[in-house]
């Protein structure tokens, strides 16, 4: 299954959705399938900075926790609280409802296609 191509992908299976200086944030199905089922995400406050590769959140499932890096630098505006009660939404739809946080960016660093992203993975 390709990735959808409206986004921007990292290494560390990130997802982006670009909006004007608004970023959102998730993990893609790939790292959702590798971490299994989730079972509970730690996410930063809203108003906390966002700085590129720094952890900012956790993602716990019943194989692993998985650290949620920071893409960009920035400010979390948004945090997708509804995780709180139903975690596993990041495994039925990571790239809908499952998102994770929203970043008002200062800097893009540079992000792969969606192509790059499926050949990294193998799709």
């Amino acid at each position: 299954m390709a990735n959808p191509e409206n986004l921007k992908y990292t290494k560390e299976h990130e997802w982006i959705l670009i909006e004007g200086d608004v970023a959102t944030v998730g993990i893609t199905k790939y790292a959702a399938d590798a971490l299994g089922e989730i079972v509970y995400v730690d996410l930063p406050k809203v108003g906390s900075d966002a700085a590129h590769m720094k952890i900012c959140g956790e993602i716990e499932s019943t194989k692993s926790v998985g650290e949620l890096y920071a893409p960009m630098d920035g400010e979390i505006i948004g945090v997708n609280s509804s995780l709180d009660q139903t975690p596993d939404t990041v495994n039925q739809d990571p790239f809908g409802d499952g998102w994770l946080i929203k970043i008002r960016y200062t800097s893009m660093p540079d992000l792969m296609s969606s192509t790059e992203y499926d050949a990294l993975v193998g799709e």
